[in-house]
């Protein structure tokens, strides 16, 4: 069995499409001859039940071009998974919608991509059209019904439009994403938003969020970590608390089926190496359970992460934001997500320093910002006065004190052996070496630093004998934690 448990997936029942839209990932044309036989479909929605799945979204290319999909859909429920399915809406028709409610499917959602000026543009000329007709006949016959818009510049600044019709129109739910260079969209990439344009969305999800005109989910590629983020999805999701982001769940929560049974961590990411293996070779409930399947998102920490995001003081939580985002702009996993809206918060405030030369002033900021617990815009600012100012020790034992409460334990260590270079005494310098290098694993030798810490404090200086008992203690010698408590004490 495995330490994670699946929640929820996307299956791509079919590559067969009737649009061939401007930003389509999939870059979907007709059906493939390798799709997944009827029997074969069936035998993996019991497969899905015996993983314990919950949810399950539709999709395809367009998944209703697949005669079989109310089979599928039944069978997914007879198994206790709520079958979601998201269509672009041109062959709804009233059987079609009563096919839904008959077969189960939880939540209709169809993709509106503009005004109908623009939808059209991205989509197919009529389309719109069809849309707001199957919003209405999913409305009347009580249909659970959602819409996505992926942003892009084309549709950025009819966010308010959409919105408007989408509330006229009845619809329940809308998913915001972002247009990425995939598919069909890497031959469109000048129309990519930019990483600047993500804080207007959040703004307008907010304002959204907060009028209750309708439920609005900023999707997994949007955001990262403001406290404007947290408040949308705490009220879109109903959980009374603020809820932030808790990084991607390919392959720990979730993950992706294409229409010929390939298995990987999510749908959107189509390079093949990522492909975990196939249900025609092995059930879904050994390629889940394998160990070493999903590796790449199961053991993603944060010091594996590229640029800003290595460093970022939510690194360990949010571990890089949407890792197709990543992959798709910088052609790696590994790598800073440029649509981060803290890290370009970051880059803003970087930008702010350049012609500021007021060190004292500066210093006061960064120790504010550190004792409020801001410790990436505090080591930002410190490590801009080191560039302009080189070494200084009161400077360098801020950033190591930062760079540790970030995790960022290599640079922690770093800033520590400069000062001990030049001052091997000082004793804050040691005591904190000792921390980093305990954090790194080097356990014995980190001991030997809190301890020179110890030797040559003054005696009004506690903190090392606190520090090295906690050092033990976390290592289990509480003999050793009581012996440094007592001679404290004593």
């Amino acid at each position: 069995m495995s330490e994670y448990n699946a929640v929820t997936a996307v299956w791509e029942i079919t590559m067969a499409c009737n649009m061939r839209c401007m930003h389509c990932g999939s870059a979907c044309s007709g059906a493939l001859p390798d799709e997944l036989t009827t029997k074969e479909a069936l035998d993996l929605c019991d497969d899905l039940g015996k993983l314990g799945l919950k949810w399950i979204t539709l999709s395809g290319g367009e998944p209703l071009t697949r005669k079989d999909w109310p089979l599928i859909a039944e069978r997914l429920r007879s198994n206790g998974i709520i079958p979601n399915l998201i269509t672009n809406g041109w062959l709804m028709d009233d059987s079609i919608v009563r096919k839904m409610k008959e077969s189960g499917i939880g939540t209709v959602a169809i993709s509106l991509d503009g005004t109908k000026e623009t939808h059209d543009l991205i989509r197919k000329e009529g389309s719109f059209e069809r849309n707001i007709r199957a919003f209405g006949m999913l409305k009347e016959n009580g249909q659970y019904c959602g819409a996505i818009t992926s942003i892009n510049k084309n549709n950025l600044n009819e966010l308010e439009d959409i919105k408007n019709q989408l509330v006229k129109s009845g619809v329940n739910s809308w998913q915001l994403q972002i247009c990425i260079p995939m598919g069909n969209m890497v031959n469109h990439k000048d129309e990519l938003i930019d990483p600047e344009d993500i804080d207007k969305i959040l703004d307008f999800c907010l304002e959204v969020a907060k009028s209750k005109e309708i439920v609005i989910y900023p999707a997994d590629c949007i955001g990262y970590y403001t406290q404007k983020e947290e408040l949308i999805r705490s009220i879109s999701f109903g959980s009374g608390t603020v809820s932030p982001w808790s990084g991607c769940n390919a392959g720990t929560r979730g993950f992706g089926i294409l229409q010929n049974g390939d298995i990987l961590g999510c749908t959107s990411i189509r390079d093949k190496s990522f492909i975990e293996g196939n249900i025609r070779q092995r059930n879904i409930v050994e390629i889940w359970n394998d160990k070493n399947s999903f590796a790449w998102s199961r053991s993603m920490t944060k010091n594996k992460l590229g640029g800003n995001c290595r460093t970022c003081h939510y690194g360990d939580v949010c571990l890089g934001g949407c890792p197709n985002t990543r992959l798709t702009m910088n052609g790696s996993i590994n790598s800073e997500n440029p649509y981060c809206v803290y890290k370009v918060a970051m880059d803003g405030l970087k930008g702010k320093l350049e012609n500021n030369d007021d060190s004292q002033y500066l210093f006061k900021k960064a120790r504010d910002f550190a004792i409020n617990k801001s410790f990436q815009e505090s080591a930002i600012i410190l490590e801009h006065l080191l560039k302009k100012d080189g070494y200084n020790e009161e400077i360098l034992s801020l950033l190591g004190y930062t760079h540790f409460f970030m995790a960022n334990y290599d640079e922690a260590k770093k800033a520590n052996e400069t000062i001990l270079a030049i001052n091997p005494e000082n004793s804050y310098a040691n005591k904190g070496l000792g921390l980093s290098l305990h954090r790194l694993g080097e356990t014995e030798k980190g001991i030997s630093y809190i301890q020179k810490a110890i030797d040559n404090s003054p005696q009004e200086y506690k903190d090392p004998y606190y520090d090295l008992a906690a050092v033990y203690n976390e290592i289990g010698e509480y003999s050793k934690a009581q012996e440094v408590l007592s001679k404290l004490y004593n």
